[in-house]
């Protein structure tokens, strides 16, 4: 007998011992880099690879001793959010490709099949169905996150009738937040990826232009920082719409095979002897075939949900500190603003760790760059007061300066590159950034501090921000100025609008390379597609916005760029207004636009 309990006993050691290192690595800042890091995520894969192999080669032993599907399910959920954590880290695609197999082999073999019997296994396939969704969402297969839901709200529905002496509000709740991110996301994905694609962003003509642009000093785009707060912003666990959509428009657009794949078949016990840190626990191929190798790493993105400024403050101080020399940061800032109030108790509340902050997680150099906001407070150029003035609110009002976001918080991290986008009604207040700068001059993309609609009660927030939504889909934000729906008008004919902005941004992009008049802070950054890309979007929202029938006080409702770009690219100038008009007169609304 006890010769029979060997391989379960064995079996539970290895589920306790993999949970034990899954649980360090979950709790890993998801940001910095190092071998630390590294080292742990390879002993946690290491783990699972030998647990897994163990629950195959003693299934029959292990089924006879009360081994369930949903155990193996719930291995197989576990290796599926551990892939994605990893993406989240790196932003390397292999890594959200891998998730997505293994969560997508759950759902076909139907591990949690049957959980209306056990309400814990009920609740671990719920979280296996969300984690899925947000996989599928960023990945925009489409048909799978329709087919998701679906199931996901029968789900929910099934367990407040079997289990009802349990609340599943909370459960509820995450079914109202899918399917109004669903309905806002996919208005954006109709015709075209967000992200970058060579076959939409890359144009011929003005490519030559491009590959031969050399600015006295070239930086590399490799990291960003994403967050976004707003009272009731659509959102979906903990990934907003406007984070989405500008986490998209920092990758590369993988291989198109990946949306002619086929649905492959995967082996029961498909586990291969690979020992790598990317495969070993699932045909590689299946993951190959979905990427392009071409293709070069995308930029790591830290995706900050909800964080309080000390935390952001630090993970920016760690992201700079590691930055490698020659190169850029793009920082992006979504959330609602406040003028006209000063706090005197920022210098304590900045600089305090609270809970989100370990200390242990902070170097010294990271320290130093948080403790030279003081520095900063009472010197340097122009009027300080400015710089603690007007601010950003990255959570509720009522925590007061844990989540006032100032100017002069970012003043120490301009010692480096920064390409900083504020999306906030309050996003003007960070011109004052603009002279301040400790060392490298910093570009700035304001937002417009009021949003243009032309039926203003659609509201600002239905569908993410506008100034993102211009900067992630030109057209199909500009169709939501108008208020067309691109649904209406037949493929080809909004083919036809897209080819219009095209080639004005291939003309543009000539003009940026070949321009004497370009400031080194736009140079230096137009090497680099995406940042490229976003700067040509830009110039198309401002000439949008100044050009629609706007009020006397057109100043708030349109995007600001610090340095100015040269005139040949105002609105209206020869080079921009005639695009604006030809975009207008092609989808019949050249009557909302003041264009000649």
């Amino acid at each position: 007998m006890e010769g029979g309990d060997v391989v379960p006993r064995m079996f539970r050691a290895l589920v306790e011992s993999a949970e034990k290192k899954f649980a360090r690595v979950r709790d890993l800042p998801a940001y910095g880099s190092g071998a630390p890091t590294e080292h742990y995520f390879h002993k946690v894969f290491k783990a699972y690879m030998r647990l897994w192999k163990f629950q195959q080669e003693n299934r029959g032993k292990l089924l006879d001793s009360g081994l369930q599907r949903w155990e193996i399910g719930e291995i197989a959920s576990r290796i599926g959010q551990l892939y994605f954590s990893q993406y989240m880290r790196t932003s390397e695609a292999r890594f959200l490709f891998e998730s997505y197999i293994f969560y997508e082999a759950i759902l076909n073999r139907k591990y949690f099949e049957g959980s209306a019997k056990d309400r814990g296994v009920r609740f671990k396939e719920l979280r296996f169905y969300a984690r899925f969704l947000t996989v599928s969402l960023i990945l925009n297969r489409s048909e799978m996150v329709k087919l998701l839901v679906d199931r996901f709200k029968s789900l929910v529905d099934d367990s407040k009738s079997t289990f009802a002496d349990t609340n599943f509000k909370e459960w509820k709740l995450v079914v109202q937040e899918l399917v109004r991110f669903t309905k806002a996301d996919f208005s954006s994905l109709i015709v075209r990826p967000l992200r970058y694609c060579a076959f939409f962003d890359s144009y011929p003509l003005s490519h030559p232009y491009v590959a031969r642009f050399h600015a006295n000093k070239v930086l590399k785009f490799q990291d960003a920082l994403l967050t976004s707060y707003h009272k009731n912003e659509v959102k979906f666990a903990e990934l907003t719409l406007d984070t989405f959509r500008m986490m998209q428009c920092l990758e590369w657009e993988p291989s198109g095979s990946f949306y002619q794949k086929t649905q492959a078949e995967s082996r029961e016990d498909g586990l291969l002897a690979d020992q790598s840190l990317t495969s070993g626990l699932i045909d590689i191929n299946l993951a190959a075939d979905m990427m392009d190798p071409n293709l070069p790493p995308n930029p790591k993105k830290a995706v900050l949900y909800r964080p309080s400024v000390p935390h952001l403050i630090a993970v920016i101080a760690k992201i700079i500190e590691e930055l490698p020399s020659e190169s850029v940061i793009l920082l992006y800032l979504s959330a609602s603003g406040s003028t006209g109030q000063t706090s005197s108790s920022l210098m304590g509340s900045s600089t305090s760790s609270r809970k989100f902050v370990k200390p242990t997680a902070l170097s010294q150099t990271s320290q130093k760059q948080i403790s030279s906001l003081h520095e900063n407070h009472t010197s340097g150029k122009g009027d300080s007061t400015g710089y603690f003035e007007n601010y950003l609110w990255l959570g509720p009002s009522r925590t007061g300066g844990l989540n006032n976001l100032y100017p002069g918080d970012l003043i120490p991290f301009t010692r480096r590159p920064l390409f900083i986008i504020i999306d906030s009604d309050n996003s003007h207040a960070f011109k004052v950034l603009q002279g301040a700068e400790r060392g490298e001059r910093c570009a700035l993309l304001l937002s417009p501090l009021r949003p243009l609609f032309k039926k203003p009660s659609s509201g600002a927030m239905r569908n993410g921000s506008q100034f993102t939504f211009f900067l992630a889909a030109p057209l199909q934000a500009f169709c939501e100025l108008v208020g067309i729906n691109p649904m209406d008008d037949d493929l080809e004919h909004y083919n036809d609008a897209e080819s219009i902005i095209s080639t004005a941004f291939s003309e543009w992009e000539i003009m940026l390379c070949t321009t004497t008049s370009l400031d080194l802070v736009w140079a230096q950054v137009l090497s680099d597609p995406f940042l490229r890309r976003l700067l040509l979007r830009f110039i198309f929202c401002r000439a949008v916005f100044t050009l629609f029938c706007l009020r006397e006080d057109s100043d708030q409702y349109l995007p600001v760029c610090l340095p100015e770009l040269p005139d040949s690219f105002s609105p209206n100038s020869i080079s921009v207004q005639p695009v604006i008009r030809r975009l207008a007169n092609h989808l019949k609304v050249a009557n909302y636009f003041r264009v000649r």
